[in-house]
């Protein structure tokens, strides 16, 4: 079951340069008229903190190390909310393994690239009917909500080279921050 639909999570923020986290107060904490739409900021520095999710536990307020490494994560755009039934899912343990989780998922996309620029598009409603029994899997990655029907080889394309170029702007980051 979700510990989240049970009780009431503060979310975690983070303050890189004075590697200290806070949890911000919620709706229900404060009172009439006094609202927190502002961006958080650090109480000690006044610097903006990072919005880590719920699941977020930071390391030890000395180890530089770890708090780079985490700066680094929530840059590439790592952020540790779930639903609170499975937690964060993978979070990548060093810079080694951040670098390989990215050029292994470049390797997945360039892989369902490969599968629309194959394809073949059904002409005839019988073909669809087939196709989109098929490959449904390939469809609902593109457009999770998209009615029956199928979807272009142009849009499948379109789409995974986009994903591509994002994971590729990303591992270019990290290349130039080592």
């Amino acid at each position: 079951m979700c510990r989240y639909s049970m009780t009431t999570y503060k979310p975690h923020y983070a303050c890189f340069d004075c590697q200290k986290t806070f949890k911000r107060r919620l709706w229900k904490d404060i009172r009439k008229g006094d609202l927190v739409n502002s961006a958080a900021k650090c109480p000690q520095c006044g610097n903006l903190m990072a919005d880590m999710g719920k699941d977020f536990e930071a390391p030890k307020k000395g180890d530089d190390k770890a708090w780079k490494h985490i700066k680094d994560l929530y840059q590439v755009g790592f952020i540790w909310y779930s639903c609170g039934c499975v937690g964060p899912g993978y979070i990548p343990r060093d810079y080694e393994a951040l670098l390989l989780y990215f050029t292994t998922l470049k390797t997945s996309y360039e892989k369902e690239l490969l599968f629309w620029r194959a394809r073949i598009e059904p002409e005839t409603k019988t073909e669809r009917i087939k196709d989109d029994q098929r490959n449904w899997h390939k469809y609902y990655k593109i457009k999770p909500n998209r009615k029956k029907g199928g979807i272009t080889n142009q849009e499948g394309i379109d789409y995974w080279i986009a994903k591509i170029k994002e994971v590729e702007e990303k591992i270019l980051f990290l290349r130039e921050k080592k």
